[in-house]
């Protein structure tokens, strides 16, 4: 592979091939820095020096009764988190406060359930309404499960904008990690918000022992669904959930020789199972760039995990990807928010200022485009398509 060939094709937004992709995860460790350098050209290209800051607000937590592995907030995990269902408008205007205090341009409502109820649906609606009123320039996004038809269309009129539902991973490997729903309920729900007129927002989550071609088939997956922001984050092994563990439990070998999963200095891949999807710093970097090169004009986010995984190559990070979390994440802390904001000065960008309209306008383009691709979208929603 020509790196300069892939990067060529990335700046023309054309479709790079699953060869060269593989490549990419290839790519000797010992000259990362070469291909941070030649990603960073089309970083740059559709998104100059600006970093998109959000932040998340868990306005429902512990109560989920799907049985996803690697969730601290499903029904089988017996991790020791909080358990409360849908608090007050008035505490989600105090975590809206929070994200614009902290300068994010976006705030990510997201709530542990199946899905919402009709009330649910009012509730929140409610509350973004009151938030809008008084920060219009907020973007917001609702992460509440999987959507019933009209559920939303009520969203985006209340003030919401983009609905996040993650992938996680290829379909090949979802039913290992999860068997109360199948990979078609979440792509669904990704295509109904898409065309009830929000921004689509889905991401992966990496590290739960999948393998390279499970890489690259969620990475080329969302490039075809046409997602508008991506969220990669890397597996955090809570103690209590399934998959962690699982990854975790002692091989074989004397007890002795297993390392302490609380020291990030040992080898992440020793005693724990994982395949060809080991988790390095320098191998997070590759998987950011991977999707830099297939979705060069995506909002790509550094999410969970990033503090864990990526350890010191956090700043070189900001060179492939356009946007981070700021703060703690849904059930674990994140990195003091004082510090991240330093690393974006020290490393030369800037934080993004308010919402984009252009970003806006480029989700409906697409929105229009996908309609003459019926065959992208669930059967259940091709009369939307038509509609719109």
């Amino acid at each position: 592979m020509r790196l300069l060939d892939v990067i060529e094709k990335s700046l023309r937004n054309m479709d790079i091939s699953r060869e060269e992709a593989l490549a990419v995860l290839g790519w000797p460790e010992g000259d990362i820095l070469a291909l941070v350098s030649d990603v960073f050209k089309v970083r740059e290209a559709y998104f100059g020096r600006k970093v998109k800051l959000n932040f998340l607000a868990n306005i429902q937590s512990g109560i989920c009764p799907e049985d996803c592995s690697y969730c601290s907030q499903s029904r089988v995990s017996k991790a020791p988190v909080e358990k409360y269902k849908l608090i007050s408008a008035a505490d989600m205007m105090r975590m809206a406060d929070q994200a614009v205090a902290n300068k994010a341009s976006r705030l990510c409502m997201v709530a542990s359930m199946k899905g919402p109820s009709d009330r649910d649906i009012e509730s929140v609606s409610d509350a973004v309404r009151a938030v809008k009123e008084k920060y219009p320039d907020l973007e917001i996004c609702n992460s509440l499960g999987f959507l019933k038809d009209g559920q939303a269309e009520k969203l985006k009129q209340a003030g919401v904008m983009a609905y996040n539902h993650n992938l996680n991973t290829g379909e090949k490997y979802y039913g290992k990690i999860c068997h109360t729903h199948t990979y078609k309920d979440r792509e669904d729900t990704v295509n109904r918000a898409f065309f009830e007129g929000l921004s689509p927002c889905s991401g992966a989550l990496f590290g739960m022992g999948e393998s390279q071609d499970d890489i690259l088939d969620v990475t080329f997956r969302l490039r075809e669904m046409k997602v508008s922001s991506i969220p990669i984050n890397f597996f955090i092994p809570i103690q209590g959930t399934i998959l962690a563990d699982k990854l975790l439990s002692p091989s074989p070998r004397p007890p002795s020789t297993l390392p302490d999963p609380t020291c990030l200095a040992d080898s992440p891949t020793e005693g724990r199972g994982r395949k060809e999807s080991d988790l390095t710093p320098v191998y997070a970097l590759k998987i950011l760039c991977l999707f830099r090169l297939v979705c060069p004009d995506r909002e790509l986010r550094i999410a969970g995990g990033r503090e864990l995984h990526l350890r010191t190559l956090q700043p070189l990070a900001l060179y492939i990807a356009n946007s981070i979390f700021i703060g703690d994440y849904l059930t674990t802390k994140g990195q003091d928010m004082c510090q991240d904001l330093e690393m974006i000065q020290d490393m030369g960008f800037e934080v993004l200022a308010g919402n984009s309209r252009k970003q806006a306008d480029l989700d409906l383009s697409r929105r229009v485009s996908i309609k003459d691709k019926k065959s992208t979208a669930p059967t259940s929603l091709k009369s939307m398509g038509k509609k719109d």
